[in-house]
């Protein structure tokens, strides 16, 4: 199989998996995987987050995402046990075909690596 197909038919199961999961099997989209990888990365999951912090969650998903692709490392985590990264190497201008098409490649890379999908 090509790596296109490859990746669609992961990503379809992730979407699957992930919105009856969470989403009551509305289909969750990136912004909410996302949101759910930096909840789980931040690992408080039982309180509430105010609307500023939910912001942070989701910079906290997307650093985490593209840390395997070069784009952020993992620098500290602050006194209140929240993860910080710095910028190894600037993004590169993308359409926005091509940022979906990224963000759905570190998804699928993120929760394989979790285990949580094949």
């Amino acid at each position: 199989m090509s790596r296109d197909i490859i990746l669609k038919a992961r990503w379809e199961k992730l979407v699957e998996k992930l919105s009856a999961q969470f989403a009551d099997g509305d289909p969750l989209d990136l912004d909410g995987m996302i949101y759910l990888v930096g909840f789980q990365e931040l690992g408080q999951l039982h309180r509430s987050f105010k609307k500023d912090e939910k912001v942070q969650l989701m910079h906290i998903g997307i650093c985490r995402l593209l840390e395997p692709f070069g784009f952020y490392e993992f620098d500290f985590f602050d006194a209140d046990g929240w993860p910080h990264f710095k910028v190894k190497e600037e993004l590169p201008s993308l359409k926005a075909g091509e940022q979906t098409l990224l963000m759905k490649e570190a998804l699928v890379l993120y929760f394989l690596e979790k285990e949580y999908i094949e």
